[in-house]
């Protein structure tokens, strides 16, 4: 399992020219899934996104997480973080779980950060549409960028 995370001052998501989603202040994390992630790897991915201190404190220091700001959070499957580009120019997918599997774990992964930001007095995510085409504006904030795989 693989997050591209972007703190974002907003983000939105388009299909077809029609906003499904949007956020202000908080965390757009694009999701790549491997037919070998599991349960544990998504316990451990969503208890280390919604704890990332990445966010300023009063001393400009990047020491504050999304759920002491109770900020937002937009998760967007994204099968081509598992692109293999060691041959020629075309990506290979080999790495990626199949649509399937996929959706079924993409699935489970916004239950179970639904369940941890409740938990934690926080919003809950929203979500990507799986499989579909789908473009996405953002404001990145910092720029902060950080890739986190398990």
């Amino acid at each position: 399992m693989k997050a591209l995370i972007q703190r974002v001052s907003k983000a939105n998501l388009f299909i077809n020219d029609e906003l499904i989603n949007n956020i202000d202040k908080g965390l757009l994390v694009l999701l790549g899934i491997t037919k070998d992630d599991n349960q544990n790897n998504i316990d451990w991915l969503v208890n280390k996104i919604i704890n990332l201190r990445i966010f300023n404190d009063e001393n400009n220091k990047l020491n504050l997480s999304i759920i002491d700001l109770n900020f937002e959070i937009m998760v967007v499957p994204n099968f081509t973080l598992y692109a293999d580009i060691q041959k020629g120019f075309r990506p290979s997918f080999v790495n990626a779980a199949k649509s399937e599997i996929s959706k079924e774990i993409f699935d489970n992964f916004c239950d179970t950060l639904d369940k941890e930001l409740i938990n934690n007095k926080s919003l809950k995510s929203k979500r990507g549409k799986f499989g579909a085409d789908m473009q996405i504006s953002l404001i990145n904030d910092g720029p902060v960028t950080i890739i986190i795989e398990k």
